[in-house]
């Protein structure tokens, strides 16, 4: 089985086209790759930032047993995992890659035989509406996924448009046949997350409803119009909420049997056919943050007719065009699926947030309307700001900025009056730590790509970091330092805010605001009253000034950091490398310490209470699944070793990114590590998000050009690349020696061509 799946998605037959002039690149994305193990992506059916993410969930494992947190409940970020036999149903929402969940609202699942409304158990699939799969039978490709059912013999395929999922399933001759919608149904879920859900049956074809949670967002509320291409004969429902103390007089109806209104915080509903042999019967099923009216406008706009196959070309056309933003030369197949399914992972978020006609439901609950740009929701900061953003203002500058003004209308309807951290669907669920919409907004303010007021943008982000109350930012402002009794994670987000608010100085800088820049430039310096010169590392500090007596080097729980621990968050000062070299002792014992990183052994027991972690993605010390470590390698360029940089570079490309279903290091976080992919396999990266600078590292293809917005394309040329060829012998720009470690953002958006020559020795 496995051999069959791996010659299913590796396709090696592209390779004989692989130097042809205008080859397709759609069939180079593997959305199998990240389903196994830690990459938490999933393998279904979006459209690039579509609000649907129609694709199969695996397992129906609780947030909650016996009044505590699951740990199984982990492997489902993105509700499938690839060694599971079983699939459960089709949900039409899911996060790519994180680590914390959310979504899967409204599942469908096709059945025949005796009506079955509970979805049973992966050990006897039988005892519900669950079925028996194989990989030999599934398909996955960017906007269409297809599996056989096996235990109902029915073949389900999904496409999508960016607010409609659209199911095709081809049925056995039955009598008995059903189409199956799950409300209960959800990712992380458990009983009280279902606040209240509505269905209401127009008529013989067609079906309308919301769904409203209280999860990750504690206040999300999504609504439905859902149509079938062929009547059903019967339908009902049955609820399974507990008793309520008052349910009024509705026991006058039988509402379990062909009763058009449907209501309670768990319910599942079925529609019932006649099929023949070969029979397709299609479902278009639309979402909407504002309304049901807007579901079923959504879905006559989007999706006017039942052809499937156009809706899938349409949707992988889409594809193509975001694809060949970026087209790269290389001789490998292998490299060509790695590096199009991490461009296709990196525009998956954030999401559309809004009808077709510009409207949506802000966090205020009140409805507003995106006047001028597209509202974006699904924004993962504390992951993203790294290289996924920077990323945008490079190939996407137009998307970018609409997300900014999205955020912008984020400070604008909270009553808090903060950017956001973690938000989606109208919410901010406050996840990790930082305020790094700053750095967003500051990277495509230094950048240039501004159509909307920078200064109000800057407003909103000095706002944000003088909100005292929120994670220890009155104590920061303070004393230049969050103290350890009162944050868990003091000493990251210590670092975290730093950073931030060099952020804040550079946008300061580029609108003229010197008072501005000038404060926040002091405030960027806070990094140093974590710094415990004795030991050389970076350590929790009390509120009476000294330093936490107990402490683990290696340790990351209870340390006073998140996803990492001091050898690594010690690294994270990306916005001053050279005042931190000094710190650390000058150049020669930097350069030791991030040799050390690389090379020496962490112990199981130093991550095995982080969930999101396994050997899988670390190298040495050094842990590539989680992003605080992301900028590190380039560092050796701040301590004259490029060619360390380098070496390390492609080692880390090689090690952690493969085309396989486990092909993933860790999670893809909404795209962070595959757009950390993408930079390092051009052979640049931008280390601190704010600047107009980015590193040069080592070009992993043989070149690639880049077809940018303002209508100039930059080229990528690679002399003598070859997976020992891995030290830059000299770098060229535009025909010109490049005597320094960087290139700018504007001498990319120029357009011209810069030329590494390759070498398997280092200078």
């Amino acid at each position: 089985m496995r051999k069959t799946a791996f010659l299913l998605y590796c396709c090696l037959p592209l390779g004989l086209m692989a130097q042809q002039k205008g080859e397709s690149l759609v069939p180079y994305v593997k959305p199998i790759i990240g389903t196994q193990k830690m990459g938490h992506t999933f393998p279904g059916a979006t459209v690039p930032f579509g609000s649907v993410q129609l694709s199969p969930d695996t397992d129906t494992i609780p947030y909650e047993m016996n009044g505590h947190y699951n740990g199984d409940v982990y492997k489902y970020c993105a509700g499938y995992q690839y060694d599971d036999k079983t699939i459960v149903g089709f949900s039409h929402t899911h996060f790519s890659g994180t680590g914390h969940s959310d979504l899967g609202d409204f599942l469908i699942m096709p059945t025949t035989g005796a009506l079955q409304l509970n979805p049973g158990t992966a050990d006897n699939p039988a005892s519900g509406f669950r079925s028996a799969y194989s990989h030999a039978s599934e398909v996955a490709e960017a906007d269409y996924y297809k599996v056989k059912l096996d235990d109902n013999n029915i073949t389900a395929e999904l496409t999508a448009t960016t607010r409609v999922g659209f199911h095709q399933y081809t049925f056995p001759k039955a009598d008995d046949a059903h189409i199956i919608l799950d409300l209960m149904s959800g990712i992380y879920n458990y009983p009280d997350k279902n606040v209240w859900t509505v269905v209401r049956v127009v008529n013989d074809t067609l079906v309308t409803g919301y769904r409203q949670t209280n999860g990750w967002a504690r206040t999300r509320t999504v609504y439905f119009a859902m149509t079938f291409s062929k009547p059903f004969k019967s339908y009902g429902s049955a609820n399974y909420s507990k008793r309520e103390v008052y349910h009024g007089f509705w026991g006058k109806f039988d509402q379990r049997n062909n009763f058009p209104d449907m209501a309670g915080t768990q319910l599942r509903a079925h529609f019932d056919f006649a099929t023949n042999d070969g029979e397709k019967i299609k479902i278009k099923f639309a979402l909407s943050p504002v309304s049901q009216e807007g579901a079923l406008n959504n879905l006559r706009t989007e999706t006017p007719g039942w052809d499937f196959d156009q809706v899938k070309a349409e949707g992988q056309a889409l594809w193509e065009k975001e694809l060949r933003k970026i087209t790269i030369a290389s001789n490998s197949v292998e490299e060509k699926q790695n590096f199009y399914t991490a461009m296709y992972h990196a525009f998956i978020n954030p999401t559309v947030y809004m009808d077709v006609d510009g409207r949506y439901k802000g966090l205020d609950q009140e409805i507003h309307k995106a006047d001028g740009f597209t509202n974006y929701t699904t924004f993962s900061l504390w992951d993203t700001y790294r290289a996924l953003h920077p990323f945008f203002n490079l190939i996407q500058p137009k998307r970018n900025a609409d997300m900014v003004q999205s955020m912008l209308a984020h400070y604008d309807q909270s009553v808090l009056h903060m950017l956001p951290v973690w938000s989606h669907y109208a919410n901010d669920n406050w996840c990790m730590s930082g305020y790094h919409a700053v750095a967003v907004l500051a990277d495509a303010v230094v950048k240039g790509n501004t159509p909307f007021d920078a200064n109000r943008a800057l407003d909103a982000a000095i706002a944000t970091s003088n909100h005292r109350n929120y994670e220890g930012i009155g104590d920061y402002i303070d004393h230049g330092y969050i103290a350890a009794e009162r944050n868990g994670v003091s000493v990251s987000t210590t670092l975290e805010y730093a950073y931030d608010d060099w952020a804040i100085a550079q946008m300061a800088k580029k609108l003229g605001r010197n008072d501005v820049y000038e404060t926040y430039m002091k405030r960027s310096r806070n990094y140093k009253n974590v710094w415990d010169a004795s030991i050389g590392y970076m350590r929790p500090r009390m509120a009476d000034g000294s330093f936490r007596k107990d402490f683990d080097l290696l340790k990351t729980d209870g340390q006073g950091f998140i996803e990492g621990n001091t050898w690594n968050f010690s690294l994270y000062v990306p916005h001053d490398p050279a005042g931190l070299i000094e710190m650390m002792g000058g150049k020669k014992r930097f350069t030791q310490h991030l040799d050390s990183l690389f090379t020496m052994h962490l112990p199981d027991k130093f991550f095995e209470e982080t969930e999101d972690i396994t050997r899988d993605g670390i190298i040495g010390n050094y842990v590539h699944g989680n992003e605080p470590s992301h900028h590190v390698a380039y560092l050796y360029n701040w301590a004259g070793y490029p060619w360390k940089t380098q070496e390390r570079i492609r080692m880390i490309l090689k090690k952690m990114y493969a085309p396989r279903p486990d092909g993933l290091g860790g999670n893809d976080d909404c795209g962070q590590m595959s757009a950390w992919y993408i930079f390092s396999t051009l052979g640049f990266y931008p280390v601190a998000p704010g600047s107009d600078q980015y590193s040069l590292g080592s070009p992993a293809v043989d070149g690639a050009v880049l077809t940018l917005e303002n209508g100039n394309t930059f080229t990528v040329e690679v002399k003598n690349q070859s997976d020992k060829n891995v030290y830059v012998q000299k770098v060229l720009l535009n025909g010109k020696p490049l005597d320094r470690l960087y290139i700018t953002h504007e001498e990319i958006m120029q357009g011209g061509t810069i030329t590494f020559v390759m070498s398997s020795k280092h200078a």
